[in-house]
């Protein structure tokens, strides 16, 4: 039987980004060495709750700590991808219905992304939250690549279901359209990164 033991705290240290004044170049430094030591440590380890640490982490550290670690980092690099995930689940977990429209809305015009994605049918808010709860716990306890292609494909299905809801005014329109042009952008750059990390160049 497998034995699990309890697992180690996320050290501050490691976590811990240079202050404001800092040199640019030990700011960038510091947010890759974040990103490996979280991506290392989860699929180093065998337990369980380990990578329900690492999933939950924005429930650890806050959105905002997460953002200053990771956000500015390239789409095409490890802590930006891990960035992009994490504000993906957040956004799952915190508008779930207007998700889940929006998603619905998608699915039938983007069926083979649909499918990748691994969603039920009818995708219900609670299976669009179980979805990036399963694209992180791929990043830290699984294929990472396929990881990245499931988040890519929900952001694509979620850029179609957008770009194409009937809005209410014209000032919500543009901003749906600014929004689904950014969840394309966003599933080739996860695209790309999972090629990337079948290669070993994502860093």
């Amino acid at each position: 039987m497998r034995r699990f033991h309890k697992p180690a705290p996320l050290d501050p240290q490691q976590m811990a980004l240079p202050t404001s004044d800092a040199d640019p170049a030990e700011v960038t430094e510091a947010a890759h060495r974040t990103a490996a030591v979280l991506v290392g440590a989860g699929r180093a380890s065998e337990d369980p709750r380990l990578t329900a640490t690492l999933v939950d982490l924005v429930q650890e550290l806050g959105l905002a700590t997460v953002a200053e670690l990771w956000a500015d980092r390239p789409a095409r690099s490890l802590p930006g991808v891990l960035w992009r995930l994490y504000l993906l689940h957040e956004w799952v977990q915190r508008q779930p219905e207007d998700v889940s429209r929006a998603f619905t809305a998608g699915a039938g015009h983007a069926d083979v992304y649909r499918v990748i994605t691994g969603v039920a049918e009818p995708p219900r808010p609670h299976d669009l939250r179980a979805l990036t709860e399963a694209i992180l716990t791929g990043v830290f306890a699984g294929d990472l690549a396929v990881a990245l292609e499931r988040a890519a494909a929900f952001c694509h299905v979620m850029a179609v279901g957008l770009g194409g809801s009937e809005a209410a005014d014209e000032h919500t329109a543009s901003d749906q359209v600014r929004r689904a042009g950014r969840l394309q952008d966003t599933a080739r750059d996860l695209q790309v990164a999972a090629g990337m990390w079948r290669r070993g160049d994502l860093l």
